[in-house]
């Protein structure tokens, strides 16, 4: 079952989705679940939601705030900490729900989300599992390998001449999330963004928009979430990684699981970063599936 919900997370109102699983009997064990960088909840997490309902979990889907159908402004600003809050009022909303086992609570994140849920169940006990895929883990080296060093100067003055024009009041500067012509700005502007966007159905675009703030991408530099990982524990994670992942970096997932902290499990899945979401899917559905009921355990009853 799926019922449209809405709850506030730092004055705004973010909407989305709350399912719970047909023919079995509550309190159930419950995750919340998002989308990754500049998209919307249509994008596949729908199917995420629906598979781990079917497997006897709640769950709450929702869009990020100023994504999708939540408030917030300026649109699309896609602030890492913003969202962290985000997770972290979803949490306090599922602590709400009577249908709900408050001591059973999970988060899943994808890519820039994956980031944000490792450093929710740092700073977050309520969260008794954590499932990461191909996460961003330092925003900071990422952003230094899509941006040729000679280039980096440059493009620290877009950001400041974008900070001086919003405290004028000049409306934020926008930036394409996607681009077909090679060398064009875009976040990001690899060629595999790209092709995956294009294969997406339209009706899972309807609320997206091929744009983000360019101080999204700012707030990129600065976001140090695998700095987060080793304090983790004693929550356990699932860490999900593309062997040639060249857009979150397969690389630094890896030394980040390193540090990691038992208990722990890392799953490595052939291919970029977008196999998780089409050749891999059923695999990965079934891995923290697989996750959330050895660790939050089964509905009640």
């Amino acid at each position: 079952m799926r019922q449209d919900i809405e709850f506030t997370s730092a004055g705004t109102t973010l909407r989305g989705w709350f399912y719970t699983p047909d023919g079995a009997l509550g309190p159930y064990p419950a995750v919340v679940v998002t989308h990754g960088f500049g998209a919307v909840k249509e994008q596949y997490t729908d199917d995420i939601a629906e598979g781990l309902a079917a497997a006897g979990l709640a769950v709450v889907l929702y869009d990020h705030a100023c994504f999708g159908a939540s408030d917030g402004e300026p649109r699309q600003e896609a602030d890492p900490w913003t969202q962290i809050q985000g997770y972290r009022d979803a949490i306090t909303y599922l602590c709400t729900r009577p249908e709900v086992d408050p001591e059973r609570i999970g988060v899943f994140g994808s890519s820039y989300s994956g980031g944000h849920v490792l450093v929710v169940a740092a700073i977050d006990r309520r969260v008794k599992a954590v499932y990461s895929q191909v996460p961003v883990i330092s925003g900071g080296t990422t952003l230094s390998r899509f941006i040729p060093s000679e280039g980096l100067a440059e493009v620290r003055e877009t950001f400041d001449a974008d900070r001086l024009a919003r405290f004028a009041g000049e409306p934020p500067a926008m930036i394409p999330l996607i681009t077909a012509a090679p060398g064009e700005p875009a976040a990001p502007a690899d060629r595999q963004t790209y092709e995956w966007y294009q294969s997406i159905p339209a009706e899972r675009l309807k609320t997206w928009r091929n744009e983000v703030t360019l101080r999204s991408v700012e707030l990129i530099s600065g976001y140090e979430p695998g700095d987060y990982i080793s304090r983790i524990s004693p929550t356990p994670l699932l860490l999900v990684v593309a062997q040639n992942d060249i857009l979150t970096h397969s690389d630094l997932a890896f030394a980040a699981y390193e540090r990691a902290l038992h208990p722990k499990r890392l799953v490595t899945c052939p291919g970029g970063h977008f196999v998780v979401y089409n050749e891999q899917f059923k695999h990965t559905l079934g891995l923290m599936t697989e996750f959330f009921l050895q660790y939050l355990g089964p509905a009640a009853g």
